[in-house]
C-alpha cells in the first residue's frame, strides 16, 4: 500500500494551505471522505475523525447561523489528532473560529475552486488508487487485442522474447520482469511497471532496450487492467496437457481470481500467435462463445445418436 499524506493531496489538487501547516504531512490512511453535516449540528457521537473532511455550502451555512461559544465547540470536536486534514470547497471563506482551532491542534484546513460533489468524488478515486492493496510480480504484462495478458514462468522460459514478438506484432508492452499489481476494487486488478524499468525489455544476449524509442509511444502502456495469466512452462512429455479447453484454472492475486491457461514451450511452436488467439478466445468466451462447449455438446449429441441407432 503507498503512502498517502495530506502534502500530497494538496500537491495533486493543486489546493491552499490557509492555517494548520505543522500537520500537512500527516497521514491518510483510507479512501472513505466525510461531509460533517450533523457534527455541524453538535452529533459527535459517530464522527469519523481519521477521514478527510469536506465542507460545502450546506455545511458552512448552517455553521454560520450558530451561536459564537457552539462554532468555537464544534471546530474544537472537529479537529482531533486523528483527523488529516479540512478541505473547504467552492472557494468559500473558512470560518475564523476553524483557523484558530486548527493553528491550536495542527490539523491542516485547505481550500479548492472545485464544487463539493465534484471533489469528493475526483478525492475518492484519487485515494482509492493511492491506497488500494498493492504486490510485486515476476512477470511480463502486455495488452492484446484490449485484453491485460500477464506472462508468468520461471527465469529463461522465453516470456520477455515473446512479449518483443507481440510487440513487433502491434501489441502493446505495460512491464517487463516485475509487474506491480494494485486491486483497485473488488476483481478489479491493474497492472503497472516500476518506474526504474518503465518502457523497457530485457532480452538475453542482447540487453536492455527501449521499447518505446524503438517502436514508438504506441507500443506501451503506463498501465493495463489485468483479465487473464498465461503461464509458461517448459514442455513435460509426462504431463497431461488440456486439449479442449473445456477445464479452466485460476490464480489468486490479492482477493481476485484470474482466469490462468497453461501453455508448454518446446521448439516449433509459435508463442506469440498462440498468446493472440488465446487472447481472442478469452474475448469470446466472455460474449458467450466458448468453442470447447459447443464441441462437447456435438460430440455428446453424436455419441447419443450413435447409441440409439446401435439400439
Amino acid at each position: 500500500m503507498n503512502d498517502v499524506t495530506t502534502k500530497d493531496v494538496r500537491e495533486q489538487f493543486n489546493l491552499k494551505l490557509v492555517s494548520g501547516e505543522e500537520g500537512i504531512g500527516r497521514h491518510i490512511l483510507m479512501s472513505d471522505i466525510s461531509r460533517p453535516g450533523l457534527e455541524m449540528a453538535g452529533y459527535f457521537t459517530h464522527y469519523p475523525a481519521n477521514r478527510v473532511q469536506l465542507l460545502g455550502k450546506t455545511e458552512l451555512s448552517f455553521f454560520a447561523m450558530l451561536k459564537v461559544s457552539d462554532r468555537i465547540d464544534r471546530m474544537r470536536k472537529l479537529c482531533t489528532p486523528d483527523t488529516p486534514a479540512i478541505i473547504v470547497c467552492h472557494d468559500m471563506v473558512v470560518p475564523n473560529e476553524l483557523k484558530n482551532v486548527s493553528n491550536d491542534f495542527h490539523v491542516p484546513v485547505l481550500t479548492t475552486k472545485i464544487p463539493t460533489t465534484k471533489f469528493s468524488s475526483l478525492l475518492t478515486n484519487y485515494l482509492e488508487s493511492k491506497l488500494a492493496p498493492m504486490t510485486a510480480v515476476h512477470g511480463v504484462l502486455v495488452d492484446i487485442y484490449g485484453i491485460g495478458v500477464l506472462l508468468t514462468g520461471k527465469s529463461g522460459v522465453g516470456k520477455s522474447e515473446t512479449a518483443l514478438e507481440l510487440i513487433k506484432k502491434g501489441h502493446r508492452l505495460v512491464a517487463d520482469d516485475s509487474v506491480e499489481i494494485r486491486q483497485e476494487s473488488e476483481n478489479t486488478l491493474v497492472g503497472n511497471a516500476p518506474k526504474l524499468i518503465e518502457h523497457l525489455l530485457e532480452i538475453r544476449g542482447l540487453g536492455i532496450i527501449d521499447i518505446m524509442t524503438l517502436f514508438g509511444a504506441s507500443a506501451v502502456r503506463t498501465h493495463k487492467r489485468i483479465s487473464l495469466v498465461i503461464d509458461l512452462e517448459l514442455w513435460d512429455p509426462e504431463k497431461q496437457y488440456d486439449r479442449l479447453g473445456l477445464e479452466e484454472d485460476k490464480m489468486k492475486i490479492i482477493d481476485t481470481e484470474l482466469t490462468k491457461l497453461t501453455i508448454p514451450v518446446r521448439p516449433g511452436r509459435n508463442l506469440a500467435v498462440i498468446i493472440e488467439v488465446a487472447a481472442m478466445n478469452f474475448r469470446l468466451k466472455r460474449m458467450g462463445v466458448n468453442a470447447a462447449e459447443e464441441f462437447s455438446k456435438r460430440l455428446d449429441a453424436v455419441i447419443n445418436q450413435t447409441e440409439e441407432s446401435a439400439n
